[in-house]
């Protein structure tokens, strides 16, 4: 699938072709994140960075389960 890369004022804008976009559930207006890998770019809807951070409160939260318990009550 080929999206073209646009000058969008002093930007430079990617367009999604409609498919795409349906596929990543986004809409105009949408904020995607572009993640670098070994093969390129990915893009996504998902921001991996606040999913790090919700692993790591995850985590957190298994680990302090008791102490979590009592400062709910």
């Amino acid at each position: 699938m080929r999206a073209t890369v646009t000058k969008i004022g002093n930007s430079t804008g990617l367009i999604l072709p409609r498919a795409a976009a349906d596929r990543l559930k986004v809409k105009q207006g949408d904020i995607v994140f572009l993640t670098e890998t070994p093969a390129g770019y990915t893009v996504t809807p998902y921001d991996p960075e606040f999913a790090e951070q919700m692993e790591a409160a995850r985590r957190g939260m298994s680990e302090y389960r008791n102490a979590l318990h009592e400062l709910a009550k």
